[in-house]
C-alpha cells in the first residue's frame, strides 16, 4: 500500500504538531507518510522542520517532509490536511479580545468559543478556513479535513455551511481528556472506562460513564464521583501541574444537572451566566475560576517551548509518547480500513433529536475506509438541551443562520455567558479605543464588517438551575 500524503497547515504550532506526528509515525501504515509543513512564520516552519526530522529518526520513519509557505503547494494532492492555527496569534489578537473587554467590565477565562472572545476569534478565522477549503476544492478534492481550530463549533458549521463537499470533522481532546481526568479521580485504570458522550464541543455530556468490574459487567462510576467529592478525595490536582486550574467549577455543575461535562472548568466557567459576575469576586474564589488564564497561559507556553527547542536540537533523539489526539486514529482507519470510534463535531443530521438540525453536534462517529460516520444519539436530557441551545443560539448568529446583517451584529446580546453582566442599555463598541493598528476594520469580510457592539440584554436564568447556583 503506498503511504498518504499529509499536509499540516499551521505547523508552527511545533508543539502540536510534535504531538500528532508522534503518533502517526507510530501506525505502521502511516510511518512512510509524505509530510507538508506549512506556516506563514518562516522561523517557525524551520523549529518544526527540525522537530519533525528528530521524530522521524526517533522511531525510525523513512518518509518525505515537505517546507512550504504557499498553502496551496502544500495542499496538492494531500490525503489529509491538518489544520492547527490561531489567527492574529497571542500578540496583537488575544492580548486585544482581552484587554477591551476587561475595559468595558467583562472578565473572561479563556474566550476561545463563546462570549466576546469566541466571537472575534471565529471572525477572524472563518474566512481563512474558507480559503482553505477554496483551496483543497481545487487541489486535493478528495482529502479528509482535521480541523483543530477553535472556536470549534462555529468554525466547522460555517465551513459545511459553505463547503458541503468537503470530507471535514471537528477535533478536540476533551471527551477522551476528562474520561482519563475521572478515571484518576477515582484511581482507576481509564482502560476500564466505557462511556456515551453527546452535544456540542465544549458542553458536551457523559449520558453513560461506567467502569468494568471483575466479573466482566459494568456499573456506573457517578456515584462514586460524587461520594468522592463530598468527602473532598476529588478533584485530584489536574495533570498539567496548573494550580491555578482546580476541577470545582464542573463538579458543581455535576451536583446540579446530574451529567459530566466533557470541556474543564475554567472552560466551563463563561459558558453559563452562574460564575463569573461583576463585583462578585467570592463566586470566582469560592469556584477558583481562574480569570484571564488563557493569555498567563500562552505567556508561559511561550517561555517553555524556547527551552524545549533547545533540548531538541541538542539531542539526538526525541522521546515519542502517544497523545490523547484522534488525528492519527482517523487517517489511520481511513487509509487501511481498519474502524475504530472516535468523537467528533459535525453536522446534525437527525443525530441529535431536540438540537436544531444543522447545528454542529459531538458525538462518536465511526471512522474506516468509507470515512467519517457520525452515530445517532436520539434526544438528549432536556435541561441539558436547554442548556447547549443558549450557547447554539449565538453560533447561528454566527455562521448565517439568520439572514440579517444586524442580527449578526448583535451577536454577544445572546451570549448567556456575558449577557447578565450588562444592561439592555449599555453598549460599547469594541473599535472604541480597542482596535489594534494592525486589525483590519473588516475583520471578516462575508460575515460582519464592524467588530460586535457589546451590547447586553438582560436574561432570565433558567429557574430549575439558577435556584441551585447559590448567588
Amino acid at each position: 500500500m503506498s503511504a498518504p500524503k499529509i499536509t499540516f497547515i499551521g505547523a508552527g504550532s511545533t508543539v502540536f504538531v510534535k504531538n500528532i506526528l508522534g503518533d502517526v509515525f507510530q501506525r505502521p501504515a502511516l510511518k512512510s507518510a509524505h509530510i507538508a509543513l506549512m506556516d506563514i512564520d518562516e522561523t517557525r516552519l524551520e523549529e518544526s522542520h527540525i522537530v519533525v526530522r528528530k521524530l522521524m529518526d526517533s522511531v525510525g520513519a523513512n518518509g518525505e517532509i515537505s517546507c512550504h509557505r504557499d498553502r496551496k503547494t502544500a495542499l496538492q494532492g494531500a490525503d489529509f490536511v491538518v489544520v492547527a492555527f490561531q489567527i492574529g496569534g497571542y500578540e496583537p489578537c488575544t492580548v486585544t479580545d482581552f484587554a477591551v473587554c476587561k475595559r468595558h467590565g467583562l472578565e473572561q477565562t479563556i474566550a476561545d468559543t463563546l462570549g466576546p472572545g469566541g466571537i472575534m476569534r471565529a471572525l477572524r478565522t472563518i474566512p481563512h478556513l474558507w480559503a482553505i477549503c477554496d483551496d483543497m476544492t481545487e487541489v486535493c478534492p478528495d482529502a479528509t479535513m482535521l480541523n483543530y481550530v477553535n472556536p470549534m463549533a462555529m468554525n466547522t458549521w460555517a465551513m459545511y455551511a459553505r463547503y458541503p463537499h468537503i470530507k471535514q470533522v471537528g477535533l478536540c481532546h476533551s471527551v477522551q481528556g476528562t474520561a482519563e481526568e475521572l478515571a484518576r479521580d477515582l484511581d482507576l485504570d481509564p482502560a476500564d472506562l466505557r462511556y456515551r458522550c453527546a452535544g456540542i464541543n465544549h458542553m458536551a455530556f457523559y449520558l453513560s460513564l461506567e467502569k468494568k468490574l471483575a466479573d466482566g459487567s459494568y456499573v456506573s462510576i457517578y456515584p462514586d464521583l460524587l461520594q468522592a467529592y463530598a468527602d473532598g478525595r476529588a478533584p485530584k490536582p489536574n495533570l498539567h501541574g496548573n494550580p491555578r486550574c482546580e476541577n470545582i467549577v464542573r463538579y458543581e455543575m455535576f451536583k446540579k444537572l446530574g451529567y459530566f461535562v466533557t470541556e474543564s472548568s475554567e472552560h466551563f466557567a463563561e459558558y453559563t451566566p452562574w460564575f463569573i459576575k461583576p463585583g462578585r469576586d467570592d463566586l470566582i474564589a469560592r469556584y477558583k475560576v481562574p480569570l484571564d488564564e488563557y493569555p498567563k497561559r500562552c505567556v508561559e507556553q511561550l517561555a517553555n517551548w524556547h527551552q524545549e527547542l533547545e533540548s531538541y536540537k541538542r539531542g539526538e533523539r526525541i522521546e515519542v509518547k502517544p497523545s490523547r489526539e484522534y488525528a492519527s486514529t482517523i487517517m489511520n482507519a481511513i487509509w487501511t480500513g481498519e474502524p475504530s470510534v472516535v468523537y467528533g463535531n459535525v453536522r446534525n443530521d437527525n443525530l441529535i433529536d431536540n438540537l436544531p438540525q444543522g447545528c454542529c453536534v459531538e458525538v462518536a462517529c465511526l471512522v474506516d475506509a468509507n470515512g467519517i460516520q457520525p452515530t445517532k444519539v436520539g434526544a438528549l436530557p432536556a435541561h441539558l438541551a436547554a442548556l447547549m441551545q443558549t450557547n447554539i443560539n449565538v453560533q447561528t448568529l454566527l455562521t448565517g443562520g439568520d439572514p440579517h446583517r444586524k442580527s449578526r451584529l448583535r451577536l454577544s446580546r445572546h451570549d448567556d455567558g456575558s449577557a447578565h453582566r450588562r444592561g439592555v442599555g449599555d453598549r460599547r463598541d469594541l473599535r472604541a479605543g480597542g482596535r489594534s493598528d494592525r486589525q483590519p476594520r473588516r475583520l471578516a469580510a462575508g460575515l460582519a464588517a464592524p467588530l460586535i457592539l457589546l451590547c447586553r440584554r438582560g436574561q432570565r436564568t433558567r429557574r430549575c438551575l439558577s435556584r441551585s447556583i447559590k448567588r
